[in-house]
């Protein structure tokens, strides 16, 4: 996929666990875990405004896009 997803880099800058995330937007760790490896198909913008308010960032701090190979 071309769309890589930084959210292990954000949760390193801000020395935050993925638990504690997961608690903070209100999703399980395993959604949380499948969010961070990129294995999503979507993500909902409600979810993604949570994580970047938690975070202090903006969406294209999460997400880079990688044009294809």
């Amino acid at each position: 996929m071309a769309i890589v997803v930084n959210l292990d880099v954000m949760l390193a800058r801000r020395k935050m666990r993925s638990k504690e995330l997961a608690e903070i937007i209100g999703i399980t760790e395993a959604n949380l875990s499948l969010l961070k490896s990129g294995k999503v198909k979507g993500m909902r913008f409600s979810t993604l405004d949570k994580i970047c308010a938690a975070l202090d960032c903006q969406p294209g701090d999460l997400l880079e896009y990688k044009g294809a190979s």
